[in-house]
C-alpha cells in the first residue's frame, strides 16, 4: 500500500500528541497540535506528493524535540507574566484608584477605554489561526461557490471520515488514480456494447477493454481481493449466467439457433447491468472502504 500524504501528516501529529502526554497539561496539548497542524500544513504547500511531505515533515524534527522546545517557550511566556502578576497582586492604597482588566475577544479594544488602562486578553494562537481560516472559508464560498457542490456531497454522503480525512470524491479519485483509470476502462467496455464493432482476431473490442480493466483492476491496492473479484466477475456472469437463463426462457424450446438470436440479444444488456453493478460496489468500497 503506498502511503498516502494525508496519512503521512496524521501520523507525525498523532505521535507528537504522544509525546505531549503528560509533559503538557490537556489545554496546552490541544493548542500546540492544532498550531504544529497548521504549521505543517502551511509548509505542505497543498502538495499531495508523499515523498515531499515527508521531506517537510522531517524539517521538523523529532517528537521530542518538539515538545522539548514548547515546553521552553511555555516556561519563558509564564517567566515574563510573573512580574504583571506580582504587580497585580500589590494592595490598593487608599489614595490608588483601583481598575479592572477589561477582557475583550480576539483583544479588539473597547470603545472608550485608554490603551494604558485596558488589559487585552487574546485566545490561544491556534485558536486565532482556527477563527481566520473559517473566514476565509467562509468569504471564499460565499464570493465563488465550488461546481457540483451538491453532487460532491452526495457522494460522501456515506463516507467514512476517518478513512477519508474529510475530503470530498474528487480528492479520492484523485489520489488513487489506478483505481479510477480501471473504474473508467469498466465503463468504457459497457458503453462500447451497443455499437457494432468489428473484432480484433476473434475478440470483441468490449471483451478487449474488458480484460484490460481485469488487469488493471487487479493490480489496485484500494481494494481487498475479494471486491476486485466481484467487480470482475459482475458483468462476465450476468453476461453468461444470465444470458444462458434468458435466452432459453426467450427462445421457448426453438432448438440451437434461436437459443443463440436470444442470448445474443439479451448477452449484451446484461453486461451492460453487470458492469454497472461492478462500477457502482467498486466506486462505494472505495469512498467508504471497511474497517
Amino acid at each position: 500500500m503506498i502511503e498516502r500524504a494525508d496519512q503521512l501528516v496524521l501520523e507525525f501529529v498523532s505521535k507528537v500528541a504522544d509525546a505531549a502526554h503528560g509533559r503538557l497539561r490537556p489545554e496546552q496539548r490541544l493548542d500546540y497540535v492544532q498550531r504544529l497542524r497548521a504549521s505543517v500544513e502551511r509548509a505542505r504547500g497543498g502538495s499531495e506528493d508523499a515523498r515531499h511531505v515527508a521531506k517537510v515533515i522531517a524539517g521538523f524534527g523529532t517528537p521530542d524535540d518538539l515538545i522539548d522546545r514548547e515546553i521552553r517557550r511555555l516556561a519563558a511566556a509564564e517567566h515574563a507574566v510573573q512580574p504583571t502578576a506580582h504587580q497585580a497582586a500589590q494592595p490598593v492604597g487608599e489614595d490608588d484608584t483601583a481598575v479592572f482588566p477589561v477582557v475583550v475577544d480576539d483583544g479588539e479594544p473597547r470603545r472608550g477605554v485608554p490603551p494604558e488602562v485596558a488589559d487585552y486578553r487574546r485566545p490561544p494562537p491556534g485558536v486565532s489561526h482556527g477563527r481566520r481560516i473559517a473566514r476565509e472559508r467562509i468569504s471564499r464560498q460565499a464570493d465563488r461557490p465550488a461546481p457540483l457542490t451538491r453532487l460532491r456531497r452526495a457522494a460522501m454522503a456515506g463516507g467514512n471520515p476517518m478513512a477519508t480525512g474529510g475530503r470530498d470524491a474528487r480528492t479520492i479519485f484523485l489520489n488513487n488514480r489506478r483505481e479510477t483509470l480501471a473504474l473508467v476502462l469498466l465503463v468504457v467496455a459497457g458503453l462500447l456494447v451497443p455499437f457494432r464493432l468489428a473484432t480484433v482476431a476473434i475478440f470483441p473490442v468490449p471483451g478487449i477493454v474488458w480484460a484490460a480493466a481485469a488487469l488493471t483492476l487487479l493490480s489496485c491496492q484500494g481494494w481487498s481481493f475479494s471486491d476486485r473479484l466481484i467487480g470482475l466477475a459482475a458483468p462476465v456472469v450476468a453476461y453468461a449466467v444470465g444470458g444462458v437463463l434468458l435466452g432459453a426462457a426467450r427462445s421457448e424450446g426453438g432448438g440451437v439457433q434461436a437459443f443463440m438470436v436470444s442470448f445474443h440479444n439479451v448477452s449484451g444488456v446484461l453486461f451492460i447491468l453487470g458492469t454497472a453493478a461492478a462500477v457502482s460496489w467498486l466506486a462505494f468500497r472505495l469512498l467508504d472502504p471497511p474497517p
